[in-house]
């Protein structure tokens, strides 16, 4: 049986720290998932308006085969520059990739990175030809810890979930042969993360020990189809997202962490409905701290962590709207 690990979050994942970082007057922040170790990464994309960094490079086929971190941030096509900011910083330290040392050649540090729209929330966004979010970037680096902060925190900081307040969710498994897997979520949605006149989340049926209130629905309630309660009005488009992370101390290789990024999407459409619509952008990675070998079966396995990380997902969706309100 698989329970929550010690915080509930991300950092249960032996070998990873996350970083937060916000600008209240501009009501957006950054998120940064730092190994200790380059880490094995893969990407799965399903919105239809994303906005990414070096996600190419994350393919099997490719020639770099792990990363220096993981960023998420605010601020649309202005918050890829979050990554700059974590690569400055992490290059200057010697992390990164190289095929061989070369004296006065410095390495380059592989930072994937995805973004959800918060532009259009009320926060100050008259920067000109200075947006926060390189130093934003550098801020959340330095902050990187094993505390991770729930709801109105790092990248979540000024996202809405449907009509809802948005925010940074994260939960953990441990499975009873000690395998972790973990999640943590940016949720800037255009569909909505509750039933429709409720305040039961989607995610209800996977909630452990009361983590997000513990609502249920009616015994008689049922779905109507086109219902979505309280999606967002007026949808536009790149205007909506839910950025996430799955993280493992399983070993896995590229192939595998792809296809546990993949099975991992299904918590996002447990929590959220609609879900990658035209509108959203939703980009969910995956990293393996590899800590631990994937016991054999390799494929049971690896089906057991897809499971448990959708599961993960859900749950942290909607432990970070719950937390945000």
């Amino acid at each position: 049986m698989a329970v929550p690990g010690k915080t509930n979050t991300l950092t249960d994942v032996t070998g990873l720290r996350v970083g937060q970082a916000e600008d209240a007057s501009v009501q957006t922040g950054v998120t940064v998932i730092l190994p200790d170790q380059r880490a094995v990464c893969a990407v799965d994309v399903r919105g239809g308006g994303p906005g990414t960094r070096e996600t190419d490079a994350l393919a099997a086929h490719t020639l770099v085969d792990a990363v220096d971190a993981v960023v998420l941030s605010g601020g649309s096509s202005y918050g890829l520059a979050a990554a700059d900011g974590v690569a400055a910083v992490l290059g200057a330290q010697g992390r990164g990739f190289a095929l061989m040392e070369i004296p006065g050649v410095p390495v380059s540090p592989v930072i994937p990175s995805a973004i959800l729209y918060d532009l259009a929330n009320g926060g100050d966004k008259a920067w000109g030809e200075a947006p926060p979010y390189h130093q934003l970037g550098k801020a959340a680096l330095a902050a990187a810890s094993h505390e991770v902060r729930l709801g109105r925190a790092g990248a979540g900081y000024g996202a809405r979930a449907g009509s809802r307040m948005g925010g940074t969710g994260s939960a953990s498994l441990v499975t009873a042969d000690g395998i972790t897997v973990a999640a943590l979520v940016c949720i800037n949605s255009f569909g909505s993360v509750t039933l429709p006149g409720s305040d039961v989340y989607w995610a209800w049926p996977w909630e452990i020990d009361g983590e997000f209130g513990g609502a249920r629905p009616a015994a008689d309630w049922s779905a109507e189809p086109e219902d979505w309660g309280a999606a967002k009005i007026n949808p536009g488009a790149r205007e909506n997202t839910t950025i996430a992370c799955i993280a493992t101390d399983a070993a896995l290789t590229p192939a595998q962490a792809q296809r546990l990024a993949i099975m991992a999407q299904d918590g996002l459409a447990r929590a959220i409905r609609p879900v990658h619509t035209p509108f959203d952008g939703d980009v969910v990675f995956a990293v393996s701290t590899a800590a631990r070998p994937l016991p054999e079966p390799v494929e049971f396995n690896l089906a057991r962590l897809g499971s448990l990380a959708a599961d993960c997902l859900a749950r942290a969706v909607a432990r970070g709207v719950h937390a945000a309100a």
